[in-house]
């Protein structure tokens, strides 16, 4: 199943002691597949368990390929970015200058560096910082090592559009990544949803929809109809058809994902316990007010017990049982 990231850190688990037994413990196989597995943890959610993986892994990189090695500097990054991820952009720092004085400023590790405290900087909120660090990392430079339609430079102009949220920028990032990429590409993917959001939040509601459509279709065909990005898409499709009118459609929509996302991402995932809460409110304002009040209840116990009783998405399935609790109040004074 695409996506699975807990399949694929298990069939790592299971690969990794038979690649130490058939090809031993240092043979660049079995050193990939200690990456691959700490990998498979960050992207999971288990940051500290990737940081300390690779920590072990780079000083046996470091004596069998040597600190040059493409594989060795890749973990280095690895480790740097996930730390990172735990809040020590300092680690991020440090490699950048390190590569910077070592390899020169527009060496391709060097670039790769600086897009890794970019986008940490970008995922703390430090959009200034870290856009003003994206356009000088895409100024022109003939002497630059990726071109203009390189991937790497495509996935900058992706990351600085994203921290400006500026439609003309995706609309021409998409022309250039369809070009380079082709339209079915990951990638071009990501920037059709970004301008479908922006369209509908721009107030074309209806644009919105008829692009996340057309979106989900695509995703369904190219990345599965279980892949993350594709339940994205079903998320947004369903919650622009609501502000667009089509409530009922909306709330069979919600329904129809919150049984696939119990399926393939578990009832305790995040994501599973806010498609709850959209059904629940949507539910609400199609008439049904005494089961948008029950699936708050629900809803409020889960998420006390998987988030905690201060988390935001707690606090927001509180004032929506509030407002429907109220609601019945005033219905039943008026019978």
């Amino acid at each position: 199943m695409a996506g699975d990231t807990a399949g694929a850190a298990a069939a790592f688990e299971e690969l990794l002691p038979d690649q130490v037994r058939v090809m031993g413990p240092d043979h660049p196989n079995t050193l990939n597949a200690r990456g691959g597995l700490a990998a498979m943890r960050g992207v999971a959610g288990d940051t500290a368990g990737a940081a300390a993986a690779l920590e072990e892994l780079l000083p046996d990189q470091v004596r069998v390929m040597g600190p040059d090695h493409p594989d060795t500097l890749n973990t280095e990054f690895g480790l740097a970015w996930w730390r990172g991820a735990a809040g020590d952009t300092a680690a991020l720092e440090e490699l950048l200058a390190d590569r910077a004085r070592a390899l020169g400023p527009d060496h391709p590790h060097t670039l790769i560096a600086r897009f890794g405290l970019t986008r940490r900087r970008g995922d703390e909120r430090d959009a200034t910082a870290a856009a003003a660090a994206w356009k000088e990392l895409l100024a022109p430079d003939p002497a630059r090592v990726p071109g203009p339609d390189h991937p790497d430079n495509l996935n900058a102009r992706n990351e600085l559009a994203r921290l400006r949220g500026n439609a003309a920028a995706w609309k021409k990032l998409l022309v250039d990544q369809v070009w380079v990429l082709g339209p079915g590409h990951p990638h071009a993917l990501v920037v059709r949803h970004e301008l479908a959001e922006l369209r509908g939040k721009e107030g074309d509601v209806a644009g919105a929809v008829a692009a996340f459509l057309e979106l989900l279709a695509d995703r369904t065909r190219v990345l599965g109809p279980d892949h993350p990005d594709t339940l994205i898409t079903r998320y947004e499709l369903a919650g622009w058809r609501a502000v667009a009118g089509d409530v009922v459609g909306a709330v069979a929509a919600f329904q129809e994902l919150l049984a696939a996302e119990v399926r393939v991402l578990g009832p305790d995932h995040p994501n599973t316990l806010v498609t709850r809460y959209e059904l629940a409110c949507w539910r609400g304002e199609a008439g049904d007010e005494a089961g948008a009040l029950a699936a708050c209840k629900e809803l409020l116990v889960d998420q006390v017990r998987v988030l905690g009783p201060d988390h935001p998405n707690t606090l927001s399935t509180r004032r929506a049982l509030a407002k429907w609790r109220s609601k019945a109040i005033v219905d039943k004074s008026t019978d």
